[in-house]
This record gives C-alpha cells, structure tokens and sequence, in this order.
C-alpha cells in the first residue's frame, strides 16, 4: 500500500491530498529516509511525521503492525499501527 493512502486509511493524517502534501514537504521520514507519497508500505516500517505546530502533535514516530488490502472501518483504523516513544 502506498504512504499516502497508508495514512490516510489508518487515519493517523485524514484526508489523503493532505498526506500527499506533508509527503512532498519532505515531512515524512519511513526507516530514517525521506518518503515520497507513493513509497510503498510494508509491516514494521517505522514512520516518523513532522506535524509541526499543527494538532499540538510536533513529531509522532510510529510503527505499522498491519497494513490492510483496503478500507477500513473508522473503529479499527487504530489497530494497523503503534506509537513508538
């Protein structure tokens, strides 16, 4: 799956055209490395997003558990990643 649809399905970034944006800002690391939007995402990839001021988060680091084949009910979206410390 690709980041920017990743994000957008796990809900950690709600809309997808805004994930796309923050990727192309360079505010997107995966594994250490700058991620373009369309990298693809595997299970224990570690995603590090650099919200800025944006939602009081700064930089949220988190590690993707699942990565589904599609859609995902808005319950379960939190059950596809884990936030590292």
């Amino acid at each position: 799956m690709r980041l920017d649809k990743f994000l957008q399905v796990s809900r950690i970034i709600k809309r997808r055209p805004v994930a796309n944006e923050v990727c192309n800002r360079g505010k997107v690391l995966v594994n250490s490395q700058p991620a373009k939007a369309s990298k693809i995402i595997s299970t224990g990839d570690v995603i590090t997003i650099d919200f800025g001021d944006r939602e009081n988060r700064g930089i949220m680091t988190y590690e993707v558990l699942e990565v589904p084949t599609g859609n995902m009910p808005k319950s379960k979206a939190t059950t596809l990643y884990q936030v590292c410390e």
